[in-house]
């Protein structure tokens, strides 16, 4: 089943077009990252998901329905812009919002409850919201956004302001509700979360597509580089695009070789072993998420 679809969806304020002819699919039980730099229009696009404003134009379908507050008892929502009741008590703020997605007012406060002391937080149920450092109130503001183990958990920039240690609990929450069935859609600009949290992926510049697909099938869009130790140049090998001499030693030189377009590692392997080439490593790197944002992205606008 599709948990999120955008269907050419366009956003303009004025002038201004903050998303253009925007189209995607989150599948059920997925985790989705919606990467982009800032102002790439990944707030916009999740503000009409969560309709809060309205698209242009397109269609937006959210667990097989229209965007609405029907679906608020199936959503969790943790925005970039965090904003809690200063005067409310800890439980008291996430009971309020288990009860605004419909829990009955007992459910919410024993869920509450529970996420307080799997927090680390249940000596602290009953103090004020704003007698409480940073870090606890942003431990209560995801509390509030997966009281009502929502079947779809949509995270604007969540890791945005956190210290290391509450960037490790966001992580363990959302291969949590991930590993309970929920679809996990999240934006950020850091590429390193989505590269240890993403089943599949979006890249967004100026409000537009720019790609769409698992991590490998991201990665496949840079040309492959490798790193050989061997005796002679590898430079008029098949397939090799460049070859850069980074360290020599008793006859035996280190490359960084980067292969052409379309250019197979197998293949420049093979072709080494039948023209007895002397090899004494050969090892393909991996591109990181960044590698391949900076490569796919480029000096787009947004970024």
């Amino acid at each position: 089943m599709t948990a999120l679809l955008l269907d050419h969806v366009t956003k303009d304020f004025g002038l201004k077009r903050a998303v253009a002819d925007l189209s995607f699919s989150v599948r059920e039980g997925e985790v989705f990252g919606f990467l982009g730099g800032n102002g790439a229009g990944k707030t916009t696009s999740l503000r009409m998901v969560l309709d809060i404003i309205r698209p242009t134009a397109g269609r937006i379908e959210i667990l097989g329905r229209a965007p609405g507050r029907e679906n608020s008892a199936e959503l969790g929502f943790l925005p970039e812009e965090r904003g809690l009741y200063r005067t409310m008590t800890a439980l008291d703020t996430i009971t309020y919002f288990g009860r605004l997605k419909g829990m009955t007012r007992s459910d919410a406060r024993r869920e509450g409850k529970a996420l307080l002391d799997r927090f680390g937080l249940g000596g602290s149920a009953n103090q004020k919201i704003d007698k409480l450092s940073k870090g606890m109130a942003q431990k209560v503001q995801l509390a509030t956004a997966i009281v009502n183990r929502p079947r779809l958990l949509i995270l604007d920039e969540p890791f945005s302001g956190l210290d290391p240690v509450n960037q490790g609990l966001l992580e363990a929450e959302i291969q949590r509700s991930a590993e309970g069935g929920a679809t996990i859609v999240f934006s950020t600009h850091v590429m390193q979360h989505a590269e240890r949290l993403c089943d599949r992926l979006l890249l967004l510049a100026d409000g537009r597509k720019c790609f769409e697909g698992t991590q490998e099938e991201a990665r496949a869009t840079l040309p492959a580089r490798l790193r050989l130790v061997s005796r002679g140049t590898p430079a008029g090998l098949p397939g090799v695009d460049e070859a850069a001499a980074l360290l020599a030693q008793d006859g035996w030189t280190e490359w960084e070789v980067r292969l052409a377009p379309g250019a197979d590692p197998d293949d420049l392997l093979q072709a080494c072993t039948e023209r007895a080439f002397a090899l004494r490593r050969f090892e393909q790197a991996r591109p990181s998420l960044h590698d391949v944002f900076l490569h796919i992205v480029g000096g787009k606008g947004g970024a």
